[in-house]
């Protein structure tokens, strides 16, 4: 992949993981270990492709007073576009024990001007030329436009950069508007978009042909440990990885995007690129905190992944 993926990432935070004993409601639990770590849907991402050999920058807001944020991501190897903003980024906590359970917490974000928004969406188009890819990943921060991904899609659109739409709620919703490459949203986001619960695999491939409809190219239902059911022009396919102990489900949605990105740019199949995406997801679930796959981690699920058409 000679040109660069470019990820974006809106609503920043530092992830504050704090690693106890043990989960039980009611009860004290005793805290083992912390770690602070850059974090973020696109900064994850771009991890991931980095680990995959791929060019990657990652587009981020940082406070004026964060500090210990842009510390945190100098370790990064990948590139980095920082955009700074008048508040702070926020800082979201996750509570995990070593049986898996794990409780987030995040906070909404920082207030982002019109000014703000236009400076941010002069980075990215200042980069455009350089890149195949541009990944719109995560929340965004209040006040920002509900419309404000749709523009960043049409606008890569202009430089022939392929898109992929990984948000939740109304950027979800009007996005796809923009008619993204790919748009990756998990069950509860899918069933918020939808509104209506989604139980089983037959609610999974009409959710996905709904999701279609509504302008996507490909849409990819990330479902955690039981993999992903997608939707393109060929029909509907599931991907199914094997059986492994979770030790900890974070990043896991980001591996698959970003391993499903990599895969594409390098002329690989949708049906393929969805079976590594699955992999990374399935290589990152088992390792513990905020780990992040390697391509050697992915290749040794993506082999054991099984694929099915299903319509």
């Amino acid at each position: 992949m000679n040109k660069t993926v470019l990820t974006l990432t809106v609503n920043p935070a530092i992830d504050r993981t704090i690693t106890v004993d043990r989960l039980v409601f009611g009860d004290r639990a005793y805290i083992l270990s912390r770690t602070d770590v850059a974090g973020g849907r696109g900064i994850n991402a771009a991890r991931v492709l980095a680990n995959f050999g791929a060019n990657a920058i990652a587009i981020t807001t940082s406070g004026r007073h964060n500090p210990k944020f842009e510390e945190h991501l100098k370790r990064d190897t990948f590139g980095k576009e920082i955009i700074k903003i008048r508040h702070n980024i926020r800082i979201n906590l996750t509570i995990a024990d070593s049986q898996g359970l794990a409780i987030k917490l995040n906070e909404l974000g920082p207030i982002v001007s019109q000014a703000e928004q236009n400076r941010i969406a002069k980075g990215v188009e200042k980069l455009l030329p350089q890149a195949s890819w541009l990944m719109l990943c995560g929340s965004v921060p209040p006040g920002v436009d509900a419309h404000f991904y749709t523009k960043l899609i049409r606008m890569a659109a202009k430089h022939n950069v392929e898109t992929l739409l990984d948000t939740d709620g109304d950027p979800l919703l009007h996005g796809m508007e923009a008619q993204p490459s790919i748009v990756k949203p998990n069950q509860s986001e899918a069933e918020r978009l939808l509104n209506r619960v989604l139980l089983t695999r037959t609610n999974y491939i009409e959710a996905v042909q709904q999701i279609k409809a509504m302008g996507a190219k490909f849409v990819v239902l990330s479902l955690g440990g039981r993999g992903a059911v997608a939707a393109s022009a060929d029909g509907v396919v599931e991907v199914v990885p094997p059986q492994i102990e979770a030790l900890s489900p974070i990043g896991a949605g980001d591996a698959m995007g970003a391993a499903m990105v990599w895969a594409l740019g390098r002329g690989d199949s949708f049906s393929d690129a969805l079976r590594w995406g699955v992999a990374a997801g399935t290589a990152s679930s088992k390792l513990p905190g905020l780990g992040l796959a390697t391509l050697e981690q992915a290749k040794e699920i993506y082999g054991q992944t099984q694929i099915t058409s299903v319509v």
